[in-house]
């Protein structure tokens, strides 16, 4: 019988062999005593364990997945955070593979990417106040997740590819770090995993989120690219700051600036697209409207005209957003857009420039009706 397979054997002497296992989980379970934290990190410990709703039976692991490489006088959460970006990727895999039978493997991926991206775990960390509970020596980075905390506390709605500040790194290692400290803890029971962690992910991004919010970037070049038209997107760097510049055939059309690089170039899209969506059909799931120039074009009373509209259709109510907040107190201008998510796709439309935001949404709203009554909706 070979030794692999045995529990235990006699020597000549009759004395028992240890146990011998090629299992590395086994293995790893043997060696993983079920310590308590130290000192030091007793009380973090178990305030994090009230935010989880689970208790570690080896709680070394949540004490090593707080600790950030700068502090080095503890093992990093470095190697928990590998085995947590695996095992969550795995998790939404089977997640999205049950709750949409009907999506094709690329719709299926960008859900996937979308719920466990670097900008999805930065905000569930800040939503859950993780951050102040890592132990670190590395001063520069509350600067940095205090301004990414204001940002995405002064939004009305999540961003699902990014808002005015990119996201720091840090923020979603640790939660895949927790991820992977509780993953060991149950053995690497991968559905044990989900149960414990799924709520923290919530609210999580649907399809419909994904339609509501197109990537700017990508959907830029699509709407070109439908046009026939090349667009090229260059970077540079004016002080401190990152300054993207859109060009379509070789025309600048808009920039955009930030002090990171994704994020001026998200901001330049942006901008590019609300320029050229005076010119060009918005495509934003299967249904192309035109924004109209004629700034006199109003509805009174089109907000409520509008979701009327919707309830008769039985659509979902329209969202509102401010696309652009510019200028002095005194002399503010506010562009609104308003989406309405419908069966065949999202319609999507941008208003005009107004000194108010009320009215900027009603000019919105305006557009939007304009364009029903002129397809085949109304």
């Amino acid at each position: 019988m070979s030794p692999d397979s045995c529990d235990t054997s006699t020597r000549s002497s009759g004395s028992p062999t240890p146990t011998i296992t090629s299992d590395p989980l086994l293995i790893l379970s043997a060696s993983s005593s079920l310590s308590p934290p130290s000192s030091e990190m007793e009380e973090t410990v178990f305030y994090v364990e009230t935010i989880l709703n689970y208790s570690f039976k080896d709680k070394r692991l949540l004490e090593e997945a707080l600790t950030h490489s700068s502090h080095t006088d503890s093992a990093s959460y470095q190697r928990l955070e590998f085995i947590g970006d695996a095992a969550l990727g795995l998790a939404l895999s089977n997640y999205v593979f049950l709750a949409y039978p009907q999506l094709d493997p690329g719709q299926l991926s960008l859900l996937r990417a979308a719920n466990i991206s670097t900008e999805k775990l930065a905000r569930v960390a800040v939503k859950h106040g993780f951050y102040r509970f890592v132990r670190h020596n590395a001063v520069p980075l509350d600067d940095k997740v205090r301004e990414f905390a204001e940002a995405v506390s002064q939004e009305d709605d999540a961003a699902v590819y990014g808002g005015s500040v990119k996201a720091p790194k840090i923020l979603a290692d640790i939660v895949e770090s927790i991820a992977a400290a509780i993953y060991v803890d149950v053995n690497f029971d991968l559905q044990r995993l989900w149960v414990i962690f799924r709520g923290l992910l919530e609210p999580i991004i649907t399809l419909d989120d994904l339609k509501q919010q197109p990537q700017p970037v990508t959907l830029l070049f699509e709407l070109c690219q439908k046009q026939g038209k090349q667009v090229d997107i260059k970077h540079w760097r004016a002080k401190t700051k990152t300054i993207a510049s859109v060009f379509v055939d070789g025309e600048f059309i808009a920039s955009g600036s930030s002090d990171q690089k994704e994020i001026a170039k998200l901001n330049a899209a942006k901008e590019a697209l609300h320029k050229l969506s005076h010119s060009m059909p918005i495509s934003v799931g299967m249904f192309e409207v035109f924004n109209d120039t004629d700034g006199n074009f109003e509805i009174e009373g089109a907000k409520q005209k509008l979701h009327e509209i919707c309830c008769k259709k039985k659509w979902p109510k329209p969202t509102y957003k401010i696309e652009k907040d510019e200028g002095p107190a005194h002399d503010k201008k506010f562009v609104s857009s308003v989406q309405i998510a419908t069966t065949d796709g999202v319609l999507f439309m941008m208003g005009e420039e107004k000194s108010r935001v009320k009215d900027a949404e009603n000019c919105a709203a305006s557009l939007m009706i304009r364009a029903l009554q002129e397809s085949t909706y109304l």
